[in-house]
């Protein structure tokens, strides 16, 4: 079983049940689902480096990820509408808490000048959304054989339907956001 799995149903449950003041732990936000997406705009030039960022999101997941296309034509990128510009996984269940477990635990305390997560980055539903500039802040990925750096987008789907008790899970689960600091 996944350490954050755990620790969600032994120590975050019953902590926010009494924080929040509500009689059911089944009204508590849970983590629904990880939505890991890489974009590669220059794939419309160069389709093998679409193949090597699935190689890479295939590595990270664990599952084969989903191609997505540019929904409509841009002139300026030179993007047609129906073209391959990047790719996504969506995680759930195991693979979503042992994803989560590698990312809290592993990933951030290997970001260089890492100072926390924004707690503003929450879309007012209760989702929680942050950028990973560098790929190879993940153990699987061998830095030798990569032709290029990529960033990955991390989309974390609650069930809380406001951003404070979606904070105040994460928060309790340990994912290192940053603190407000007093102004004096």
């Amino acid at each position: 079983m996944s350490v954050l799995l755990e620790k969600y149903r032994k120590e975050c449950v019953p902590a926010l049940v009494k924080d929040f003041g509500v009689k059911s732990p089944m009204e508590i936000p849970r983590i629904q689902k990880v939505v890991l997406n890489m974009g590669v705009g220059e794939a419309a030039a160069d389709k093998k480096l679409l193949d090597k960022a699935i190689e890479d999101l295939e590595i990270l997941s664990g599952q084969k990820p989903a191609i997505t296309t540019a929904k409509k034509s841009i002139a300026g990128f030179k993007i047609r509408q129906g073209w391959p510009i990047g790719t996504k996984v969506t995680l759930r269940n195991k693979s979503m808490w042992n994803f989560l477990d590698k990312l809290v635990f592993v990933c951030f305390p290997r970001i260089r000048d890492f100072r926390g997560l924004n707690p503003k980055a929450f879309n007012g539903n209760g989702d929680f959304s942050m950028g990973i500039t560098e790929q190879i802040i993940f153990p699987e990925i061998d830095y030798d054989r990569l032709d290029k750096i990529r960033g990955l987008n991390i989309c974390i789907t609650t069930s809380g339907n406001n951003d404070e008790r979606s904070l105040a899970v994460l928060n309790n689960l340990g994912f290192p956001f940053k603190k407000k600091e007093l102004k004096v």
